[in-house]
């Protein structure tokens, strides 16, 4: 992924608001999200490269997503691909807490990353930049820096998904995915400086992302109520601005994924 909107705890009727667009390479093959033949309880897409995935959930809830961290001062070549952080996660029998610990004794390992994951009612972040935070209430973006950097297209996000729930009980995925597919450009003096150059800033500075090369490959909502109901949704892109499929899928968490409060 590289833009997460996440609202946690925050809306009566959906304790997890969570959007995300992943913007890739379009000639790295992928696979939209599905149940994988391997894992059938294991909810994902995933990367036909490397094997690994972005985003995904279980039917026990156990849930993870991953950002890239841009810094390409600091990039390691021989680097594992940081998917497999995802995929692992979610196919291990470890808690969250043994899983962290794990993960940051090998975090140098790998280029930056930061990653959500838990399950819905019990998040935690976790970067090679700067460690482990357990999520509180609120509202929370990541893109390609850390969680909340105040990067016009994460502050642009949050402000939008923020006043959408406020506005209603129960969020259309048009409108969830009307935001993100938001191509607004901020101006050059509101640009941060990774590393990349100018122009590269301006053409990953919107949400939705289009060039004749890499841009949003995905966009992916995924909504738990109260009652622990999962929904899932998916577009896939192909280069364009017009989804080319669209994936739904519904469920219970099973097992014993944390409650939330009633």
């Amino acid at each position: 992924m590289c833009l997460i909107l996440l609202s946690y705890k925050q809306h009566p009727v959906y304790p997890l608001v969570f959007a995300a667009n992943r913007d890739e390479f379009y000639d790295r093959p992928s696979a939209p999200a599905s149940f994988w033949e391997d894992r059938p309880d294991l909810l994902a897409g995933r990367d036909l490269k490397e094997g690994g995935t972005w985003l995904g959930i279980t039917r026990g809830g156990r849930m993870a997503a991953l950002t890239n961290y841009r810094d390409p001062a600091s990039v390691k070549l021989q680097a594992p691909s940081r998917g497999w952080l995802v995929k692992d996660y979610l196919c291990s029998q470890e808690t969250t807490d043994v899983y962290l610990k794990k993960l940051e004794k090998q975090a140098d390992r790998y280029n930056g990353f930061s990653v959500i994951l838990g399950d819905p009612f019990h998040l935690y972040y976790f970067s090679n930049r700067n460690g482990t935070i357990e999520l509180t209430p609120g509202l929370y973006g990541l893109s390609n820096s850390l969680l909340n950097t105040p990067w016009s297209k994460v502050e642009r996000g949050k402000q939008r998904l923020g006043a959408l729930l406020s506005q209603t009980g129960d969020p259309f995925p048009e409108d969830l995915f009307s935001i993100l597919k938001d191509q607004t450009r901020p101006e050059d003096r509101q640009l941060p400086d990774t590393g990349i150059g100018l122009e590269w800033e301006r053409i990953l500075s919107s949400m939705f992302i289009t060039s004749p090369v890499y841009g949003t490959r995905s966009s992916s909502l995924l909504l738990v109520d109260r009652h622990r109901r999962v929904t899932f949704m998916e577009r896939s892109y192909n280069g364009g601005s017009e989804p080319w499929v669209t994936a739904k899928f519904q469920f219970r968490i099973e097992g014993d994924a944390r409650r939330v409060e009633t």
